[in-house]
């Protein structure tokens, strides 16, 4: 590709809505442009790095053995009133009728139109197993979009769905497809972990996230340092420590003036006392009923968990009325200690035998000290309700979790028969008896592959591909267009490093060596190849990996063989 035929304009400046490196770089290297938030149209150097991300998902979904389809990307409310989603995803789905009234949705995901496709065409067990995927583009409204393609409403996504006889048959399915999701990020040149995961809005009973390092990331996993173990932080299991046997020293709860100090840090730094002696109480709205949820200081609550512990459908922490209601006291005053109008008191596992705590007084302006958990308060159930933290106990060996910062890219679930039983997806089996089929579902966010890459991959001058998912190989800079021995030079090395299969960007360019170098950094492909007069009258090139920056002087003769062998 000549540099003066491509469609990739650079821009100076960063764009002001610009939150990560990825959107920034995207942006001015020529790869993205906005079209209204959260949607950007893809310009030829994303493009072809979208197509080679593509193609290595569609390279090993082969290989595990998913066949590919292409789903309607428009889809009709009745098959999604079936599943029981349609009410229940929320704003997200992207609802409207068309010019005859029927209700349809922009698809956010495929399980029902899957569903339905193989419902009516798979009747027996020998059609089983059975894994169809596409790669497709999708929408979910997102309220509030950001983070350029790490959190854009618009998005190509690849989703694959597998559907099988039995459990056993549906886990090794799931097996499958997690090996095959390894090799998928192996072969993109990402640092990732696979970590445990909750289900969310897709549902079922069992999840991993694959997760790209990054320090930009949004979602925060743990990761034993001695095993496999890794979860997100939402999902993590906690070791329970043993329960605190030690007596009170306070005879009984003694009230002190805390004026306008409402977080724990504040009363944490006016008491003297470190937060893991404070017992947070938090009012939460559960399905509509206030219930206090008792958490350690230095703890935070898991939503998710404490969701699932009380089969919730929806919580949310009360407004400040309601704490009001419930306390008698103003926000940041609340405590377990006397009388509570909630529905009942509920505590994290670390709350279990604490004494000589800190906790609000439910009164303004006010807080308790010498606390003791069993003797001054009852609570109804003791839970695991907190997010997992730096330096836990690993929950599989005796190992301690680090803490990262993580950007998921890819999702596994093991559905059951959650959708086959809601839309009556069925096999007969041998002894001709119906049963519904069970499935799994697997996606891999395509855009979000490219955009995490930046994330892990960058400097401060540009973008650094790794190889396998770079817009092109190589980069070749003829440094004066003005010298015709330079022109020719370059003219050779393209016409050589393509006809060598090598995929090669030729700046050919009347601009200054210097403008090019800047643009070479900024596309970030993975090696340069400069030539200028001098070399050319010494016979050499200068060669300088993207990453690492060591220029090398290399002769014109040998170029080529030795780029097949860095890029082999």
């Amino acid at each position: 590709m000549r540099q003066t035929r491509l469609h990739a304009p650079t821009i100076k400046d960063d764009p002001r809505d610009a939150e990560v490196v990825s959107h920034r770089l995207l942006v001015r290297a020529g790869y993205i442009r906005k079209l209204a938030a959260g949607i950007y149209d893809f310009l030829p150097l994303a493009t072809r790095t979208i197509q080679k991300i593509s193609n290595i998902i569609r390279g090993e979904m082969n290989r595990a053995g998913a066949q590919e389809v292409f789903l309607p990307a428009v889809q009709p409310a009745e098959i999604w009133v079936e599943s029981g989603r349609w009410a229940k995803y929320g704003p997200e789905l992207l609802r409207f009728k068309d010019r005859k009234g029927a209700e349809f949705c922009l698809g956010p995901t495929h399980e029902e139109v899957i569903v339905d496709l193989v419902r009516r065409d798979v009747r027996s067990w020998r059609a089983l197993p059975l894994n169809l995927y596409q790669i497709q583009t999708k929408f979910r409204d997102e309220v509030r979009p950001r983070a350029g393609l790490m959190r854009g409403r618009e998005f190509v996504m690849k989703d694959a769905y597998s559907f099988d006889v039995d459990e056993a048959s549906a886990l090794a399915s799931y097996e499958g497809m997690y090996a095959a999701y390894e090799r998928i990020f192996q072969r993109c040149g990402l640092d990732f972990r696979a970590v445990e995961a909750d289900t969310g809005a897709i549902g079922g009973s069992r999840s991993h996230e694959f997760q790209v390092l990054a320090l930009s990331g949004e979602d925060k996993i743990v990761s034993c340092g001695q095993c496999s173990y890794a979860a997100n932080v939402e999902q993590a299991e906690l070791v329970r420590a043993p329960t605190n046997t030690a007596e009170p020293t306070c005879a009984a709860p003694q009230a002190v003036p805390t004026p306008n100090q409402r977080t724990i840090a504040e009363v944490s730094a006016a008491l003297g006392v470190p937060e893991s002696r404070f017992i947070k109480t938090l009012i939460v709205q559960v399905d509509g009923a206030l219930v206090a949820v008792l958490l350690r200081g230095d703890h935070e609550l898991n939503e998710i968990k404490l969701k699932k512990r009380l089969g919730a459908n929806e919580i949310a922490l009360a407004h400040e009325g309601q704490v009001l209601q419930a306390t008698g006291a103003p926000v940041g005053f609340a405590g377990p200690v006397g009388s509570l109008n909630v529905s009942r008191i509920i505590a994290d596992n670390a709350v279990r035998g604490m004494v000589d705590a800190v906790t609000g007084a439910n009164q303004a302006d006010t807080h308790l000290t010498g606390v003791a958990e069993g003797r001054d308060f009852k609570v109804s159930e003791f839970f695991d309700l907190r997010l997992a933290v730096e330096n836990d106990p690993c929950p599989r060996c005796s190992g301690a979790l680090r803490t990262f910062s993580g950007i998921e890219v890819g999702h596994v679930f093991y559905l059951g028969t959650k959708y086959s039983e809601a839309m009556k997806a069925t096999y007969l089996d041998e002894a001709g008896h119906e049963k519904p089929m069970v499935m799994g579902c697997y996606g891999v966010g395509v855009t979000r592959i490219m955009a995490a890459a930046i994330e892990q991959n960058h400097d401060e001058n540009g973008i650094v591909w790794p190889a396998a998912i770079a817009p092109f190989h190589v980069h070749v800079l003829p440094l004066q267009m003005n010298v015709p021995e330079v022109v020719e030079a370059a003219e050779a090395l393209y016409k050589a490093l393509s006809d060598a299969g090598i995929e090669v960007l030729l700046d050919d360019r009347e601009e200054r060596a210097g403008s090019k170098f800047k643009d070479a950094d900024l596309y970030g492909i993975p090696w340069r190849v400069a030539i200028g007069a001098r070399g050319v009258k010494e016979g050499i090139v200068e060669l300088k990996p993207r990453r690492g920056g060591e220029v090398r002087n290399v002769p014109v003769a040998s170029i080529v063989d030795e780029l097949k062998a860095l890029l082999a």
